[in-house]
């Protein structure tokens, strides 16, 4: 599968618990998934894995069919970690290779051993009486020097990032040998990043969609309010209703005529279901206008903000 074949709405795996996950990602492939989002960062890509054998096993599907991404961590940017962490993610997920490698976020941290913690997640040394994030001086450019390597080995066929602003996007593809593929930000009617999402058609990068629907993602983290739901918005709920269709497939639908990829998460069956179906019918240009009108520049996932506030550790990376 070449990158103009990859399925335009993929099964986000962040905060699927492990428990769950395999079972969510075996019924989310029989009913039609083929695009799968997933990372170190997220704790369960050995259930990921168990879901994605047990879908081929049954011949749901075969492996060429799937989509599979996965992200490099913050704490192995250094060039000799970068294999070292495709290594235990494709043993993990159980596979021989990877659709589509990304660097999760720009920030370099120090490197911890797997032995130690595995996922790291953020905190240096969480036992600490004061933990809190460490930062390492790790050039981007070394890490995407080693991510090229992944290409140049066959492990991975695509390289991309996520999280990057268009100054470091500029200045990527001003050293890259292997130019990036895909760029995977935040995106939803609040945070439309029409700028952003220009750059990176200027250079040819697919631009995939995080928390496409917005709020919804961060209520559980504590890090958005119930009253930011894009889909309780009287005039989103109007549009969904002269279409047929539910508020959150009109986002999404919103979404895939940007040009986007989407990656959506849910663990129910009808869920999952409904975020398939958003395309049997097409939005006007006067409804996508709409609806790009109540950008807000709201972003739910900032590190300017989180890190301080659980990390103890002030790191904007968007001004």
């Amino acid at each position: 599968m070449n990158m103009d074949e990859k399925p335009r709405i993929g099964l986000g795996l962040w905060k699927i618990s492990n428990d769950v996950c395999a079972d969510v990602v075996y019924d989310a492939i029989k009913l039609g998934y083929r695009h799968l989002d997933s990372a170190c960062d997220y704790g369960n890509e050995i259930e990921v894995g168990k879901g994605i054998a047990r879908a081929i096993d049954e011949g749901v599907c075969e492996r060429a069919e799937l989509w599979i991404t996965s992200k490099l961590w913050n704490t192995y940017h250094r060039a000799e970690h970068v294999p070292l962490a495709l290594e235990k993610t494709l043993s993990d997920l159980g596979l021989d290779y990877l659709d589509s490698y990304l660097v999760h976020f720009p920030i370099a941290q120090p490197f911890i051993p797997f032995e130690t913690r595995y996922p790291p997640e953020w905190l240096f040394d969480p036992e600490s009486k004061q933990p809190k994030m460490v930062v390492d001086r790790v050039p981007l450019a070394e890490t995407w020097g080693a991510m090229e390597s992944l290409v140049d080995s066959g492990r991975v066929r695509y390289i991309g990032v996520c999280n990057y602003n268009t100054g470091l996007l500029h200045d990527l593809m001003a050293y890259a040998r292997i130019a990036p593929s895909e760029l995977q930000i935040e995106a939803h009617p609040y945070l439309t990043q029409e700028r952003l999402i220009r750059v990176a058609a200027s250079y040819n990068l697919a631009v995939t969609a995080f928390s496409p629907l917005g709020a919804s993602s961060y209520l559980e983290l504590d890090m958005a309010d119930s009253t930011e739901s894009v889909i309780d918005l009287p005039v989103v709920r109007e549009i969904a209703e002269a279409h047929g269709k539910t508020a959150a497939q009109v986002v999404l639908r919103w979404g895939v005529q940007r040009g986007c990829y989407l990656v959506t998460k849910s663990t129910r069956a009808e869920r999952l279901a409904e975020n398939l179906d958003v395309f049997g019918f097409e939005l006007s240009e006067e409804q996508m206008s709409v609806i790009s009108s109540l950008n807000q520049n709201r972003r739910f996932n900032d590190p300017g903000t989180f890190c301080e506030v659980a990390f103890n550790t002030f790191f904007p990376i968007y001004d």
